[in-house]
């Protein structure tokens, strides 16, 4: 199968995709969490059980630090992954407090030019309204707002002169703050029309997972809730059309030893369903999980904080061995029933 055929734009039913690493920064098997190797062989597998030959996005994160090389990809050499139906969704993390961005510029444009034959989605900074680095979010480094701003123009010049077919877009977490000024401000970087050019805008999102549910709200309700208010409040104070579809860029749910492989399934059938339901009145056309395996299956800790998942980050599909877990077989089954 050519993937040069396969549609990774908006189509009747979601697009999915998956991280297929572990813990960020645990391909080696060290890093920000501490855990197993990844092993390229056997994510292959996996992703091929899950597409099911459908077309099919691998996601992976790059920080820029003020170098236009780059550093710390994760996983690694993701084109390996990006074979037949499979291509690559690349999220260019802002991590530098720099005040000139030519070196900005000079990286996305890299970046662009490296992958172009895999590349299907560029994600410029990556959770730019969450100032919590250890937790993936850009927010805490001077001019994001900018960085985006001018990264996605610059993205989208030179995917025109190489005459790609890439998707250009930005991604954030929910704000339920009236006082939160990123999406204003966001919109009053605009001069250049920034917004004009996207393709996208994603969303990240762990119902349930940072803080537990309100008592009496269940996982639907929660989720609903999220992606309306994300929608028409968040991107409605950022002037985002409505036009402009939204990407769940990541989202999961966790096991440790108070959460098991039944409520994981549960969780993220729930999850898919009820985005699977609001795909025409909201505007989602694609969904990706986080993530693939464990960074580790030991060391259950029910006392931990549910972000961490204990302290093997166990908000894995599989085990740290490959096993695959229940919620493996659920999203298989939901790809193969509603993806496009």
């Amino acid at each position: 199968m050519s993937i040069k055929k396969l549609n990774f734009r908006k189509q009747e039913g979601l697009i999915f995709g998956i991280y297929p690493g572990s813990g960020v920064g645990a391909d080696a098997g060290s890093g920000i969490i501490q855990g197993k190797m990844d092993e390229p062989s056997k994510i292959i597998a996996a992703l091929k059980e899950l597409a099911q030959g459908l077309p099919f996005m691998v996601r992976s994160y790059i920080q820029y630090n003020g170098n236009p090389e780059g550093s710390f990809i994760t996983p690694a050499d993701p084109s390996q992954y990006c074979k037949d139906n499979f291509r690559l969704d690349l999220a260019l993390c802002y991590r530098t407090n720099e005040s000139t961005m030519t070196g900005w510029h000079q990286f996305i444009r890299k970046i662009i030019r490296e992958y172009r034959d895999v590349l299907v989605k560029i994600q410029i900074t990556e959770e730019p309204n969450n100032p919590d680095s250890t937790s993936g979010g850009d927010g805490s480094s001077l001019n994001v707002r900018r960085a985006i701003a001018e990264g996605v123009l610059t993205a989208k010049d030179e995917i025109t002169q190489l005459g790609l077919d890439v998707q250009i877009g930005f991604n954030a977490v929910i704000s339920f703050n009236p006082r939160d000024d990123f999406w204003p401000g966001m919109a009053a970087l605009n001069g250049n029309n920034f917004i004009g050019e996207l393709d996208y805008i994603g969303l990240d999102f762990y119902p349930g997972v940072f803080r537990p549910l309100p008592p009496g709200l269940t996982m639907i309700e929660a989720v609903k809730s999220v992606l309306n208010h994300y929608r028409k409040i968040n991107l409605a104070e950022g002037t985002i059309p409505e036009m402009v579809p939204i990407h769940i860029t990541e989202n999961g749910w966790p096991t440790n030893k108070v959460r098991n492989e039944e409520q994981q399934a549960i969780s993220i059938k729930e999850i898919i369903e009820t985005v699977f339901d609001l795909r025409r009145e909201l505007n989602i056309t694609h969904y990706e999980f986080f993530d693939l395996r464990d960074t580790s299956s030991e060391g259950w800790n029910s006392h931990a904080a549910l972000e961490s998942s204990g302290e093997g980050f166990q908000f894995g599909l599989m085990y740290d061995d490959y096993t695959p877990k229940k919620a493996f077989h659920v999203y298989r089954n939901l790809i193969e029933k509603i993806s496009s």
